[in-house]
């Protein structure tokens, strides 16, 4: 109870029965309860309709009237208050009657005590404030629904549709009536979409977060992320969250599109700059020929010109083919710790020459991966050196890990160098892109085809002053 006192309307024609009821109340607990009397029908509802108590004590019998007359009242202002019925003794099928319309509880007169009465009352209002709460609850909950921009669906495991908010009935362009009559099948795109969501949603996993594609009833296309869980596993019901992601996998496909457009134009730029010097080195050559007749010594310093540099041109375009072509694998199974360590063994003359020291945190059990034993050394000795070029001689410390996580392996290369510049991080993997006076800048290129072709992925994370940290995660299996 709070510190406010507890109002009560007490409905009873007999004075005597209010009185007593009043003294059981002091003897509870002076000062806890205000009680106040409702003579008649009348009286009673004209009080019920100010809605300023608690709680109230109905009487069964009020003339020509009953307690269940007071319940109806109730029922037609839609006022949840908690009523507790008083019956005379015996009157059972009356006692079930009242509790069928809307009472709290019933008390027997001539069994009432203080105890009865008090315990009755607090659990009337604990009961009335839980049942308010929820009530609460759900007009939150269906207001949410209501309002939600995402599709929200409730669903079961035998795809029938059970409810649909409006942003649902909007986007897939059915009406209320059509939603409901639904087989959720006929919203995905393609059947082994649907399989796989209903294994999922209706298997042990009990919860599902994937892309599908969905049909509307006109058949437009929609790409979107189903996030669905079982919300009663015995019923087998379940909710669905559904984003609309059409837009954005659109703007997703756009923005890729640019960013081939990008890097094309990059690596045009790259071979342009690149042939562009012994390719003028020709030019010039082929000219002294056209012009003045030159000795047979001219002639061969001219043709030796000509070879050199359609010879460089060569090699530049081998590079870059060899840098970023598919290759062939010779797949067996490696560990990480192995190879990391056939890596570093190669680059052990740079470390000693730099006076680098090498710090090694290596997972316990080394992870078995499938990999191309020479070909991921280079991917990983590509890093290492760059690390090591990084770093201040006598002063660098790089760092080694290995891990596992989940499904994927992960070696982690860290280096004390003065880090990457942003916008030279983004470029650090485009091929002939170096900041080395003597690199040919496809070192890095060359690591990310390999990793790429072991359908793994390599990032960097940098800041300036801080060092440097390359990520090759790649899968188990």
């Amino acid at each position: 109870m709070t510190d406010q006192p507890v109002h009560i309307l007490m409905i009873d024609d007999d004075e005597d029965d209010f009185y007593l009821v009043s003294q059981l109340l002091q003897d509870i607990s002076p000062g806890q309860y205000h009680l106040d009397w409702a003579p008649t029908y009348s009286k009673a509802v004209e009080e019920i309709d100010k809605k300023g108590h608690d709680i109230y004590l109905a009487d069964y019998r009020l003339g020509p009237y009953t307690g269940i007359d007071i319940l109806h009242h109730f029922q037609q202002l839609d006022y949840k208050a908690p009523v507790i019925m008083l019956t005379g003794k015996g009157d059972y099928s009356i006692d079930k009657e009242a509790m069928q319309a809307g009472a709290s509880d019933y008390l027997v007169k001539g069994e009432i005590s203080a105890d009865l009465l008090e315990r009755s009352i607090r659990y009337a209002l604990d009961e009335a404030r839980h049942l308010r709460i929820i009530e609460e609850n759900e007009k939150k909950y269906f207001g949410v629904f209501e309002k939600a921009h995402d599709l929200i669906i409730l669903a079961d495991c035998n795809k029938n549709v059970i409810d649909a908010n409006p942003a649902a009935i909007r986007t897939l362009q059915y009406s209320k009536e059509e939603m409901l009559d639904l087989n959720l099948k006929h919203l995905f795109f393609q059947e082994d979409q649907c399989k796989h969501f209903f294994e999922h949603i209706c298997g042990i996993d009990s919860s599902v977060r994937t892309e599908y594609n969905f049909l509307t009833k006109h058949g437009k296309k929609l790409d979107v992320m189903v996030s669905a869980v079982t919300l009663d596993e015995q019923e087998q019901i379940f909710l669905c969250v559904v984003q609309d992601i059409t837009e954005r996998k659109r703007e997703e496909l756009e923005k890729q599109q640019q960013q081939k457009f990008v890097v094309t134009g990059r690596i045009a730029r790259v071979i342009a700059h690149e042939v562009r010097n012994p390719l003028t080195n020709i030019l010039l050559a082929v000219s002294q020929f056209k012009g003045e007749p030159v000795s047979v010594e001219d002639s061969q310093v001219y043709v030796d010109i000509i070879e050199r540099n359609c010879t460089r041109i060569n090699q530049l375009i081998t590079e870059l083919l060899h840098s970023t072509r598919m290759i062939e694998l010779n797949i067996r199974p490696h560990g990480i710790n192995e190879l990391t360590d056939k890596a570093l063994a190669l680059a052990q003359d740079r470390l000693q020459l730099n006076g680098i020291n090498v710090k090694k945190e290596y997972v316990k059990q080394d992870v078995m991966i499938p990999a191309d034993e020479d070909k991921m050394i280079i991917a990983l000795l590509n890093i290492i050196i760059n690390a090591v070029e990084a770093m201040t001689p006598g002063e660098g410390l790089l760092t080694l890990q290995t891990a596992k996580q989940r499904d994927k392996a992960v070696i982690t290369i860290t280096d004390n160098g003065p880090g990457i510049p942003e916008e030279t991080k983004n470029r650090l993997f485009d091929p002939f892109f170096t900041n080395k006076p003597k690199g040919t800048g496809l070192g890095l290129t060359s690591t990310q085809n390999i990793i790429m072709n072991h359908k793994g992925t390599v990032h960097v994370e940098s800041e300036i002053g801080e060092g440097s940290v390359f990520t090759v995660v790649l899968p188990l299996n």
